[in-house]
């Protein structure tokens, strides 16, 4: 048993088929509540896009319907983290960029991030540690270039 009551994996497949599980639990366990974990989400793919995404850019990213995009966007346009900029290769469309506030409270929500993985992994070793954070990272940025050569085609789950 682990020490959250679970049974742990017996092979290599068992291990392989808890980690959507495990990702899904660290994206409800790690930061604030259910409106801060889609503030964040909203503000680190604008971030990453440098100005140069729409509404439907960010749905995309986020694998979420349009309406729904839209409405954290406006949540954060109301709070003063996020405006909408012309483009300027089509007058018809918006990028969104962070504004200064927007990205203060990126940068504020990826040291509690930081905190809570320092604080989760306290008891770890710290070479394993580290070796985990690399492998996290490496994770998130294979799988956004997954998504981008089309490896994912489910734009309604929140998972």
């Amino acid at each position: 048993m682990t020490s959250q009551g679970q049974t742990a994996p017996a092979d290599d497949g068992s291990v392989l088929d808890n980690v959507g599980p495990a990702l899904s639990r660290l994206r409800r366990r790690v930061g604030g509540g259910r409106g801060d974990l889609t503030r964040n989400i909203v503000l680190n793919v604008i971030g990453d896009a440098a100005g140069k995404i729409t509404v439907g850019g960010v749905a995309e990213e986020m694998g979420v319907a349009q309406p729904v995009a839209s409405r954290a966007i406006a949540a954060c346009i109301a709070e003063g983290l996020l405006r909408r900029a012309a483009s300027q290769q089509d007058g018809r469309s918006s990028l969104l960029e962070l504004t200064g506030a927007g990205e203060s409270a990126r940068k504020g929500y990826a040291a509690e991030q930081r905190r809570a993985f320092e604080e989760i992994t306290a008891h770890w070793d710290g070479a394993d540690r580290l070796q985990f954070a690399r492998f996290l990272t490496r994770y998130g940025q294979d799988a956004r270039a997954w998504t981008a050569r089309g490896g994912s085609n489910d734009s309604g789950s929140e998972g």
